[in-house]
């Protein structure tokens, strides 16, 4: 396939394209596509989930059965786990996960698999597009070599592009159609398809001069989150001791209407992005013996929120003469965000771990969470309910 065909079919939305991972990300940015007339697969390992998908049932909030029900029944969108689907797609997006190694160093794993399937069967013509989030320079010192060395030519006969993905689970102001792209390639005509094939379904995108610029952009949004949501978690402790109430003085402050951005406190941080792509970019940043300060002191006190938690409870069970150690506490809400069942790097983790390793009776109560595994220890949601708070509460203790 030459390029000018490929634009054709991105411009009118006939091409074939598949979107390997179909997560929180890569499942509603597929739907998006084939919305708007694309043929999607969905390509995943996990059997389950392709079962459940071709079955009607949806993995992200941010799409109804009925909506997939209706792709499946108009051939618009499928779910495999066969990679031969890439050997006929127009276009691949990347969509797996990045977490951390328990050294916090990257663990790309799941990027470096994908893309060697995808070249494996690279065929001339290809636009392929990684959204995982990652370190600077993966785009073009780690992918592109693997299709240089089946003999494809960047911006010739490979179209190669980083974008990051910008999904918010749960919000429903600001779905995929409604945020903006930013879009870096390996080369301009890269940048160009790339950038074309994002515009059939968003109403900007951002065109920027390289992949690596498109990679630092993904990061630094969330090292801002990151340092910003610590300024709030270590005001909230300092208004603390100052004994004012810490949402009173934010609230005050957000009324500004210029130079301030509202950011309130909570008992850590959690989900795929905020607790981990920092840490991508530090972790590079060593490689050139420069240390990230910001990022190290955000990550250090976001990651001792859960601990400043627990002490708050110990404080409140102690100004009643009790003791954590054996006290029942339930934990409203474990998911990292509300509306969500995703409970990837959820401070509740830390929290419950803790206070279970003090002698507490802990249970917890969140609807988009079934069961939850702490420590080794398998949970199951409790309803949150008058009736079984009242149940856990007996023997006239105290529910916090």
């Amino acid at each position: 396939m030459s390029d000018r065909e490929l634009e054709s079919d991105i411009r009118n939305c006939t091409g074939r394209l598949t979107v390997i991972g179909q997560g929180y990300v890569g499942f509603p940015l597929a739907v998006a596509f084939a919305r708007a007339g694309f043929r999607v697969a969905g390509l995943d390992t996990d059997p389950d989930r392709v079962a459940a998908l071709n079955l009607g049932r949806p993995p992200s909030p941010d799409v109804s059965g009925a909506d997939l029900e209706m792709l499946l029944r108009e051939g618009r969108y499928v779910a495999t786990s066969d990679v031969s689907v890439l050997e006929r797609s127009d276009v691949v997006i990347i969509c797996v996960p990045t977490p951390l190694r328990k050294s916090k160093e990257p663990d790309i794993s799941f990027v470096v698999a994908a893309a060697e399937e995808v070249a494996a069967r690279f065929r001339p013509g290809q636009l392929v597009v990684l959204e995982s989030t990652t370190y600077p320079g993966t785009t073009e010192e780690l992918l592109l070599p693997l299709f240089e060395r089946r003999g494809a030519r960047a911006g010739v006969d490979l179209f190669l592009a980083f974008s990051p993905e910008r999904i918010d689970p749960g919000n429903p102001t600001f779905r995929v159609g409604d945020i903006p792209k930013v879009v870096g390639g390996i080369t301009p005509d890269c940048t160009r398809l790339a950038a074309l094939l994002y515009r059939q379904i968003v109403p900007e995108v951002i065109e920027v001069s390289s992949a690596r610029v498109a990679e630092l952009a993904k990061l630094y949004e969330n090292v801002f989150r990151s340092v910003n949501i610590a300024l709030a978690n270590e005001f909230a402790v300092m208004c603390r001791r100052l004994g004012v109430e810490s949402r009173e003085v934010i609230e005050a402050a957000a009324t500004k209407p210029f130079g301030f951005m509202r950011f309130n406190p909570g008992p850590g941080i959690g989900g795929h992005c905020i607790p981990v792509d920092p840490l991508y970019l530090s972790w590079r940043m060593r490689l050139d013996g420069y240390e990230p300060r910001f990022i190290a002191l955000a990550d250090d006190i976001n990651r001792g929120m859960p601990a400043y938690v627990v002490s708050l409870l110990m404080e409140a069970l102690n100004d009643e003469g009790r003791a954590l150690n054996g006290a029942r506490i339930l934990i409203l809400g474990v998911a990292y965000k509300r509306g969500v069942g995703d409970t990837r790097e959820s401070p509740a983790h830390d929290v419950i771990a803790a206070l279970r390793a003090r002698g507490a009776v802990v249970a917890y109560a969140d609807p988009h969470v079934p069961a939850f595994r702490s420590g080794g220890i398998d949970l199951k949601a409790a309803a949150p309910t008058a009736e079984a708070l009242c149940r856990f509460a007996s023997d006239k203790r105290r529910t916090l």
